[in-house]
Protein backbone atom coordinates (compact mmCIF):
# COMPACT_ATOMS: atom_id res chain seq x y z
CA UNK A 1 0.00 0.00 0.00
CA UNK A 2 1.43 3.45 -0.64
CA UNK A 3 -0.36 6.06 0.99
CA UNK A 4 -1.81 4.87 4.39
CA UNK A 5 -5.30 4.99 5.03
CA UNK A 6 -4.99 7.18 8.17
CA UNK A 7 -2.87 9.86 5.26
CA UNK A 8 -5.87 9.45 2.93
CA UNK A 9 -8.36 10.76 5.43
CA UNK A 10 -6.14 13.59 6.25
CA UNK A 11 -6.20 14.69 2.99
CA UNK A 12 -9.73 14.56 2.18
CA UNK A 13 -9.67 17.46 4.45
CA UNK A 14 -6.01 18.96 3.79
CA UNK A 15 -5.75 19.03 0.28
CA UNK A 16 -2.25 19.23 -1.46
CA UNK A 17 -0.51 20.68 1.38
CA UNK A 18 2.21 20.78 3.35
CA UNK A 19 2.37 17.38 6.07
CA UNK A 20 4.99 16.94 8.17
CA UNK A 21 5.15 13.03 8.77
CA UNK A 22 6.83 10.67 10.92
CA UNK A 23 8.88 8.27 8.34
CA UNK A 24 11.30 5.14 8.86
CA UNK A 25 13.99 3.43 6.36
CA UNK A 26 15.57 0.40 6.66
CA UNK A 27 19.58 0.10 5.61
CA UNK A 28 19.40 -3.83 5.35
CA UNK A 29 22.59 -5.92 4.72
CA UNK A 30 22.48 -9.77 3.89
CA UNK A 31 25.21 -11.89 5.07
CA UNK A 32 27.78 -10.98 2.50
CA UNK A 33 27.40 -7.19 3.60
CA UNK A 34 25.61 -6.20 0.43
CA UNK A 35 23.31 -3.55 0.98
CA UNK A 36 19.02 -4.21 -0.51
CA UNK A 37 17.98 -1.18 -2.86
CA UNK A 38 14.48 -0.56 -4.47
CA UNK A 39 14.30 1.51 -7.52
CA UNK A 40 11.13 3.91 -6.86
CA UNK A 41 8.29 4.12 -8.51
CA UNK A 42 7.70 7.68 -7.78
CA UNK A 43 10.78 8.52 -9.00
CA UNK A 44 12.65 5.95 -10.82
CA UNK A 45 15.61 6.19 -8.91
CA UNK A 46 17.62 3.69 -6.29
CA UNK A 47 16.85 4.33 -2.51
CA UNK A 48 17.13 1.82 0.91
CA UNK A 49 13.36 1.33 1.99
CA UNK A 50 11.24 3.23 4.00
CA UNK A 51 7.37 4.54 4.61
CA UNK A 52 5.22 6.05 7.16
CA UNK A 53 4.17 4.42 10.67
CA UNK A 54 1.01 3.34 11.15
CA UNK A 55 -0.65 5.26 14.27
CA UNK A 56 0.85 3.29 17.65
CA UNK A 57 3.37 1.20 15.30
CA UNK A 58 6.68 1.34 16.70
CA UNK A 59 9.51 2.52 14.32
CA UNK A 60 11.28 -0.65 14.17
CA UNK A 61 8.61 -2.70 13.73
CA UNK A 62 7.00 -0.50 10.96
CA UNK A 63 10.58 -0.60 9.30
CA UNK A 64 10.49 -4.48 9.30
CA UNK A 65 7.08 -4.25 8.16
CA UNK A 66 8.37 -1.78 5.02
CA UNK A 67 11.12 -3.53 3.77
CA UNK A 68 8.62 -7.01 3.63
CA UNK A 69 5.76 -5.20 1.47
CA UNK A 70 8.27 -3.93 -0.45
CA UNK A 71 10.60 -6.23 -1.67
CA UNK A 72 9.33 -9.82 0.50
CA UNK A 73 12.89 -9.74 2.72
CA UNK A 74 12.53 -10.45 6.50
CA UNK A 75 14.83 -8.72 8.66
CA UNK A 76 15.69 -7.92 12.07
CA UNK A 77 16.25 -3.88 13.45
CA UNK A 78 19.63 -3.45 15.08
CA UNK A 79 20.20 -0.44 15.55
CA UNK A 80 19.34 3.14 14.90
CA UNK A 81 21.41 5.04 12.14
CA UNK A 82 20.20 8.06 12.39
CA UNK A 83 17.35 10.17 13.66
CA UNK A 84 17.33 13.54 10.85
CA UNK A 85 14.63 15.92 10.06
CA UNK A 86 14.92 15.38 5.74
CA UNK A 87 15.70 19.11 4.70
CA UNK A 88 13.38 19.24 1.59
CA UNK A 89 9.63 18.50 1.40
CA UNK A 90 8.58 15.87 -0.98
CA UNK A 91 6.32 16.46 -3.52
CA UNK A 92 4.76 13.18 -5.09
CA UNK A 93 3.23 12.96 -8.49
CA UNK A 94 -0.59 13.38 -7.32
CA UNK A 95 0.55 16.67 -5.79
CA UNK A 96 0.47 15.77 -2.10
CA UNK A 97 3.86 17.11 -0.70
CA UNK A 98 5.00 16.20 2.89
CA UNK A 99 8.35 16.27 4.65
CA UNK A 100 9.54 13.51 6.87
CA UNK A 101 11.27 13.33 10.63
CA UNK A 102 12.79 9.77 9.81
CA UNK A 103 14.21 7.28 11.74
CA UNK A 104 16.87 5.39 9.59
CA UNK A 105 17.78 1.55 11.53
CA UNK A 106 20.48 -0.75 10.38
CA UNK A 107 19.30 -3.93 9.54
CA UNK A 108 20.29 -7.25 9.06
CA UNK A 109 18.22 -9.64 6.26
CA UNK A 110 16.83 -13.09 8.00
CA UNK A 111 15.06 -14.42 4.98
CA UNK A 112 12.78 -13.99 1.44
CA UNK A 113 13.92 -13.68 -1.88
CA UNK A 114 14.52 -10.27 -2.93
CA UNK A 115 11.88 -9.27 -5.16
CA UNK A 116 9.40 -6.46 -5.91
CA UNK A 117 6.72 -7.46 -3.79
CA UNK A 118 4.24 -4.24 -4.22
CA UNK A 119 3.57 -1.38 -6.79
CA UNK A 120 5.81 0.90 -5.15
CA UNK A 121 9.00 -0.18 -6.64
CA UNK A 122 10.06 -1.28 -9.57
CA UNK A 123 12.71 -3.19 -9.22
CA UNK A 124 14.81 -4.41 -5.89
CA UNK A 125 18.00 -5.35 -5.51
CA UNK A 126 20.94 -6.49 -3.49
CA UNK A 127 24.50 -4.04 -3.76
CA UNK A 128 28.07 -4.29 -2.60
CA UNK A 129 29.11 -1.22 -0.94
CA UNK A 130 31.14 -0.69 -3.94
CA UNK A 131 28.72 -0.75 -6.64
CA UNK A 132 25.96 1.25 -5.39
CA UNK A 133 23.97 3.08 -7.85
CA UNK A 134 23.22 6.66 -8.37
CA UNK A 135 21.13 7.41 -5.69
CA UNK A 136 20.56 10.95 -3.07
CA UNK A 137 23.50 11.94 -1.23
CA UNK A 138 21.27 11.13 1.81
CA UNK A 139 20.42 8.07 0.77
CA UNK A 140 24.60 6.97 0.34
CA UNK A 141 25.76 9.33 3.57
CA UNK A 142 22.76 6.71 5.65
CA UNK A 143 23.93 3.85 4.09
CA UNK A 144 27.38 4.59 5.30
CA UNK A 145 26.78 5.08 8.21
CA UNK A 146 24.55 2.08 9.10
CA UNK A 147 28.16 0.10 7.47
CA UNK A 148 30.28 1.88 10.53
CA UNK A 149 30.07 1.23 13.85
CA UNK A 150 29.97 5.38 14.39
CA UNK A 151 27.54 6.97 16.71
CA UNK A 152 23.77 6.49 16.21
CA UNK A 153 22.40 9.68 15.58
CA UNK A 154 24.12 13.43 16.00
CA UNK A 155 23.26 17.16 14.95
CA UNK A 156 25.44 18.43 11.64
CA UNK A 157 25.68 15.14 10.01
CA UNK A 158 27.95 16.20 7.10
CA UNK A 159 26.24 15.01 3.75
CA UNK A 160 28.00 13.05 0.89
Amino acid sequence: MSTPEFIRRIRATAGHQLLYLPGVSAVVFDEEGRVLLGRRADTGRWSIIGGIPEPGEQPAAAARREVEEETAVRCVAERVVVVQALEEPVTFPNGDICQFMDICFRCRATGGEARVNDDESLDVGWFGLDALPPMEDGVVMRIKQAAGDGPTWFEGIAQG
